[in-house]
């Protein structure tokens, strides 16, 4: 069996393209900005310009054009789907469909539709933040966040949290910071008993989605399953095994 091949690009096997703010804090395993957490190649693309104060505290609009230039800097490399290292990009989610030729998914919470649907009518979907103050219906509107049953909780608060993810400080304490989010999302669930499973919204959660699942058992939601989902789609594999009807003939 032959096959044309096409090329076009400098390198190959990088599929799922990362749009990544200008970031100081340490990224361990399992969080978006350390490679380490999958088990296929991803392309990183640094927005300059693209602060955490500027995108989650000043909400600034001016930001829309700096995803744009690097999401077709990203397409034009070869990527064949793209997302972002911080949920609170779910306010550009149609821009950005609009101008790519290829999928693109700006937040985590893009998940939330799905995972209603998913749960029974008297149930609701826990989001947890980095920073509830800052998520406002604009960005929850923007990923058909519209009469969804939702309970939020933010981390703003937490003192670890806040201080690394947040301000930006270039260290910090895992384990405190996990305990942090560990309790934020136990009390959420505590006062909205209702509550049939939980999104993480923030791209830096994901190393202690184990532990929230763990402390209050319900399916978790994060930026890592919607990327291996999506990577799924992009690059399917064949199947290999034993097919009906198959017989081993004897020796004689």
């Amino acid at each position: 069996m032959t096959a044309k091949l096409y090329g076009g690009y400098s390198t190959y096997g990088e599929v799922i393209g990362i749009l990544k703010l200008e970031t100081v804090e340490p990224k361990v395993p399992g969080d978006i900005g350390n490679a380490t957490s999958y088990s296929f190649p991803v392309k990183y693309k640094i927005v300059k310009g693209a602060t955490t104060d500027r995108l989650v505290e000043k909400n600034d609009p001016m930001l829309l054009d700096l995803f744009i230039c690097a999401a077709k800097e990203l397409e034009n490399e070869g990527v064949r789907a793209i997302t972002t290292s911080c949920g609170f990009t779910a306010i550009f989610q149609k821009e950005m469909a609009e101008v790519l030729e290829i999928p693109v998914f700006m937040s985590s919470l893009i998940q939330v539709p799905l995972v209603s649907s998913m749960l029974a009518k008297n149930k609701k979907v826990g989001i947890l933040t980095a920073n509830k103050r800052r998520l406002t219906k604009k960005h929850l509107e923007a990923v058909n966040i519209n009469n969804i049953p939702v309970c939020i909780a933010g981390m703003e608060e937490q003192e670890n949290f806040s201080n690394m993810i947040l301000k930006q400080q270039p260290f910090g304490n895992i384990e405190k910071i996990e305990k942090e989010v560990v309790e934020v999302s136990k009390s959420l669930v505590k006062q909205n008993p209702q509550t049939g499973a939980m999104v993480l919204e923030c791209a830096d959660m994901p190393p202690f989605a184990a532990a929230v699942q763990e402390a209050i058992g319900l399916p978790v939601f994060d930026i890592n399953t919607l990327i291996n989902y999506v990577y799924n789609a992009v690059v399917q594999k064949r199947y290999n095994g034993v097919y009906p009807g198959y017989r081993v003939k004897r020796l004689l």
